[in-house]
């Protein structure tokens, strides 16, 4: 892949302007174009959709709108051609997840859809990144990886980028402090066996283990991080069960990772790749901080674990593993 740098102008140096396609114009995918172009992240957004009426659909609302955000083109298509020589490649079709029904419920239909479409994909976008943020990510990152050839660090998932930032709001919430000065991550998967990497955690530079409170406000004790770390894990659920999708905040962490990938700009994000040796983890797509730049996924850095997080880590990729091998991956 050819490495570019990006101006803010949504262009890659050399003059070529940055394209973005988003395969899927469901609640995730045309939301994420909406957050997209409110941003500014890409001078030309495609949609893709097999249901031709929504994407036009899609397309012509988000059209009505270019005047009031920065400079983009909006087109959209059931034809694979419309993500013809994308920079950046998102993919969010997949099956609706239901009320009561896990990440990993969805695997099947799933898998299938990208074992159909991904191959077409890469036939028009070669060069793209290609992240995929359809549910369960860590599972269908994994097979996509089998399915199209490419590298892991041209391909890999959303992550837990979406779970470290709601893990990093309710800590925030808890603290009394701004939701920027908490930095924490959640590692694993993108699911029930997710962890919170509570030892390397800080908030305003200090240890989150050491963090002894604000006035007025509760110390952090095992109690309260379990707590959270257990409303990180259901907060999806309720969504789901609440209005019937979750839109708005995985669309505006697939953007941070689309201008991560676009400007170039070596960030450190928990996105699911594939794992070769991570803390002696390997053959699975798991989460855990890594440098995203305009190569994708360009490696995993080791942060330090504690005895338990390593042990969760590895709970999270035997499941993994276990679901895998029921699909024949």
């Amino acid at each position: 892949m050819t490495d570019h740098s990006t101006a803010t102008d949504g262009r890659l140096a050399g003059g070529r302007t940055t394209k973005l396609a988003i395969v899927g114009a469901g609640a995730v995918g045309s939301t994420l174009a909406y957050a997209a172009l409110m941003r500014g992240a890409a001078r030309t957004v495609a949609l893709l959709d097999i249901n031709r009426a929504k994407v036009d659909a899609e397309v012509l609302d988000l059209q009505h709108g270019i005047q009031f955000v920065p400079m983009a083109r909006v087109e959209g298509s059931d034809d694979v051609a419309v993500c013809a020589d994308a920079d950046v490649v998102l993919f969010t079709a997949g099956a609706k997840q239901k009320p009561g029904q896990t990440r990993l419920d969805l695997a099947e239909a799933t898998i299938s859809l990208v074992r159909t479409i991904l191959p077409q994909l890469v036939e028009v976008a070669p060069n793209a990144v290609y992240v995929m943020v359809t549910n369960p990510v860590d599972i269908v990152t994994y097979a996509a990886q089998k399915y199209s050839g490419l590298s892991p660090q041209q391909l890999f998932g959303s992550g837990t980028v979406l779970d470290s930032s709601r893990l990093r709001f309710l800590v925030a919430q808890h603290c009394g402090v701004a939701v920027q000065n908490v930095h924490a991550y959640i590692a694993g998967e993108h699911g029930d066996t997710e962890i919170p990497l509570w030892s390397s955690a800080r908030i305003g530079g200090v240890p989150l283990l050491e963090w002894t409170g604000l006035s007025g406000r509760a110390p952090l004790t095992e109690e309260i991080r379990e707590q959270i770390a257990e409303e990180v894990v259901r907060s999806a659920y309720r969504i789901i069960e609440g209005k019937g999708a979750t839109n708005y905040a995985v669309a505006l962490a697939g953007t941070r990772i689309i201008e991560a990938i676009l400007g170039d700009e070596h960030r450190i994000l928990p996105v699911s790749s594939l794992l070769e040796d991570y803390h002696g983890i390997s053959d699975v797509c798991l989460s855990v901080p890594s440098l995203v730049d305009r190569r994708g996924c360009a490696g995993q850095i080791e942060v330090p674990l504690s005895g338990t997080e390593l042990e969760g880590l590895r709970a999270s990729a035997d499941s993994l593993r276990a679901v895998a091998r029921r699909f024949g991956l």
